[in-house]
């Protein structure tokens, strides 16, 4: 998948910081007294992140400030606004004055502005329809089943989808914590990383949305060019079918989430020809669908391994 021209980006510098800290009121800990103690902690940042194809605003995603030029194109792709990515010609992130964007004091917005294809931008707007304030599965405030868009996208055969076996994942996941920066210093933020077929960590975004950071990461890849490369994608969160959708989409052929998966994401799985390891948790894991042709529609197994 080709990627777009870097020389038409933004500097990412303009934006609001990813964590702040806040004076908190603690009480109950061990060597604290009855009355408690007062601290500074670190939160994460939760941001209304507004983002404009062509001078219209689709979507108003709540997101954490880092990584939007990367998120924006991986939302795009992985909604199916784009086909690829040279099909976005800029991006422009900008900060908007509390006042400005019409949110409470002390609640400043940031706009992303993307400058789309032609052909893109005229099949977005004839399926648009509000997003704002979307959970970001795609089909939440729709108003029939015939609004749902759930067609499942078939995933290309891999000849080495068989090496993401459990020892791989567990490896990768077990790169994962010390790359958490944010995580480590405030919680409440989700990952999504990228393995080599070795187990091998490569990347990792994060974000307070598990869709959010499953969009950076696919974007950072997108505006890198590595796709196509043989690889897979992990989580720190459940496997719902959204998340599957989105990789299925970009040709992802593997996926696996520390957490359980839902009944829906399984089936989007079986359906797409992705292999999806779920429960990731060393030494176990479940293989709740194999990515393979010809094999069952609804076959389950679990396994155990040594970690290496």
């Amino acid at each position: 998948m080709s990627k777009p021209d870097l020389a038409n980006l933004a500097d990412p510098e303009d934006t609001l910081p990813p964590l702040s800290r806040h004076a908190v009121h603690v009480f109950g800990e061990r060597g604290v007294a009855p009355e408690g103690v007062v601290r500074d902690d670190t939160l994460a940042a939760e941001v209304p992140v507004a983002l404009v194809f062509n001078g219209v605003s689709h979507a108003v995603m709540m997101a954490t400030p880092q990584d939007l030029e990367a998120f924006a194109l991986g939302f795009a792709l992985s909604e199916g606004i784009l086909d690829t990515a040279a099909d976005c010609r800029g991006i422009e992130v900008r900060t908007v004055d509390a006042t400005d964007a019409g949110l409470p004091e002390g609640m400043p917005g940031i706009e992303v502005q993307l400058e789309i294809s032609t052909r893109s931008f005229e099949r977005l707007k004839d399926r648009r329809r509000s997003l704002a304030g979307r959970t970001g599965c795609g089909v939440c405030g729709v108003e029939s089943f015939a609004g749902l868009d759930l067609t499942p996208q078939r995933v290309p055969q891999r000849d080495w989808i068989e090496r993401i076996d459990l020892a791989t994942v567990l490896r990768a996941f077990a790169a994962m914590p010390p790359r958490q920066i944010l995580n480590a210093e405030a919680g409440a933020i989700h990952a999504a990383a990228w393995a080599t077929v070795g187990g091998e960590l490569t990347d990792l975004m994060e974000d307070v949305g598990r869709h959010n950071a499953l969009d950076k990461l696919l974007g950072k890849l997108a505006l890198a060019g590595r796709l196509e490369e043989p690889g897979f994608v992990l989580m720190s969160s459940r496997g719902s079918h959204e998340l599957v959708r989105k990789c299925a989409r970009l040709g992802i052929a593997a996926m696996a989430t520390i957490s359980a998966p839902t009944s829906m994401g399984v089936r989007m799985a079986e359906l797409s020809g992705l292999r999806f390891w779920g429960l990731c948790r060393a030494p176990r894991g479940v293989l709740y669908a194999d990515g393979l042709a010809g094999s069952p529609s609804a076959s389950t197994a679990s396994a155990t391994a040594s970690m290496p």
